[in-house]
């Protein structure tokens, strides 16, 4: 059995969230970002947070938004948690400290040991190592080795190869996105084996 989180992105439709109530997986993610296809609207987020199980914790994932906006959805319960995924920097969340309490996840692309070392640095509650923004590709694992902080783990996860990440690299969280949908919408069936093979620590039986 795995202790590693869940946290399964980029929800937008009330299918989604039955699911999700039914598999409780740690987390969930609304996309706030106005480039991603899977972007919701404020008041999207507010209904499914409405439908969506008190224990499963709503994630507002933004790049680059204005502190104020961050706090005013998170101050208004349509979010539980803030994930920063653009230049948001140790100055930008403090700023948002002052708006909100909510804990904040702040994303680092990974790509050589430069990023790890200002991952390691940064005063977010939770940071994210990923291959860049919903890109789906997998970065080189072999940098996490120098980090020492928990993480949620992200960049082309699927169910291919959650079992080995979680089993070699033991991160605090996976976080899912296009890993879990088929023609970009997310697939009841891929959701619950993804939910399956991390709970169990074992790979995929197709």
């Amino acid at each position: 059995m795995s202790d590693t989180k869940i946290k399964l992105c980029g929800l937008s439709r009330a299918c989604d969230i039955d699911v999700v109530n039914e598999l409780l997986p740690e987390f969930i993610g609304f996309v706030f970002w106005n480039k991603s296809k899977r972007q919701v609207s404020d008041e999207q987020a507010k209904m499914l947070k409405e439908m969506l199980d008190s224990k499963i914790k709503a994630v507002g994932v933004f790049v680059d938004e204005t502190p104020q906006r961050v706090a005013q959805l998170a101050e208004s319960g349509t979010i539980d948690v803030i994930q920063l995924h653009g230049n948001e920097d140790d100055g930008y969340m403090s700023e948002l400290r002052r708006l909100t309490d909510k804990p904040i996840i702040k994303a680092f692309k990974i790509s050589g040991i430069d990023d790890i070392e200002n991952a390691e640095k940064s005063s977010a509650d939770y940071i994210m190592a990923d291959a860049g923004k919903g890109t789906g590709r997998r970065f080189d694992w072999g940098l996490l080795e120098a980090l020492h902080r928990p993480y949620f783990l992200a960049g082309g996860l699927a169910l291919e190869n959650v079992a080995e990440a979680i089993n070699t690299l033991h991160p605090y969280a996976v976080d899912v996105s296009s890993g879990i949908e088929t023609d970009g919408l997310k697939d009841e069936n891929k959701m619950r084996e993804f939910v399956r093979i991390v709970r169990n620590g074992e790979k995929s039986h197709d």
